[in-house]
């Protein structure tokens, strides 16, 4: 896999700490906004392994391009709970089913290749590392190019929410859902590898 991913981007384990250091080592400036955004991302306070968030960079250029996360991980250990969903387990080692959202790119990574990258690192991590049973990734209901990405990657869509969240805009916005489970992963990855093998990218860009 390491190959494949290697040729477009790569994804690094991150704290504030680590993107000051990543980001303004070389360059003591002000930070680009993709960098001041992805910032703000990392620097959320998060449950202690409930989420873990990542810096996407692109390796030719050696630059940080976005940001990206596991959330809402939950786990499956313990006694049963009534209803169903009621109670989130206990932390333990490993959990049993993630989300991977928090996404951003800057404009100039959009359409590259790294997003597919990145995620096929942490599908790959989530399930083959993790063993999860399934991977929800949802969005903006209006948000048509986030929606294609997803689509993209293999995901199904399983239907929207409605009146979900209040957006970023200040208005309650529907949300899209979509999820990979581990039966469907190793056909998904195969079609993501294959999509991002150094043939088909040649071919995509003669």
């Amino acid at each position: 896999m390491g190959s494949l991913i290697d040729r477009r981007a790569r994804i690094h384990s991150c704290s504030p700490t680590w993107i000051q250091a990543q980001s303004y080592q070389r360059r003591p400036l002000a930070p680009s906004p993709h960098e001041t955004r992805c910032h703000a991302v990392w620097s959320r306070p998060a449950k202690a392994g409930r989420a873990l968030a990542f810096a996407v960079r692109l390796v030719e250029q050696d630059r940080i391009a976005g940001c990206t996360r596991f959330l809402d991980l939950d786990y499956w250990q313990g006694p049963l709970a009534w209803p169903p969903g009621a109670n989130r387990g206990p932390v333990g080692d490993v959990p049993d089913v993630a989300e991977i959202g928090s996404t951003w790119l800057a404009p100039s990574a959009r359409r590259t290749g790294a997003n597919q990258e990145a995620k096929l690192l942490m599908l790959g991590h989530a399930f083959d590392t993790w063993g999860v049973h399934r991977v929800t990734l949802k969005t903006d209901a209006r948000n048509t190019r986030s929606r294609t990405a997803i689509t993209r990657l293999g995901a199904h869509f399983e239907g929207v929410r409605r009146a979900h969240v209040r957006a970023v805009d200040g208005t309650i916005r529907d949300t899209a859902y979509f999820s990979i489970i581990r039966a469907e992963w190793p056909e998904i990855r195969q079609q993501l590898h294959n999509r991002l093998s150094p043939t088909a990218a040649d071919h995509h860009n003669p």
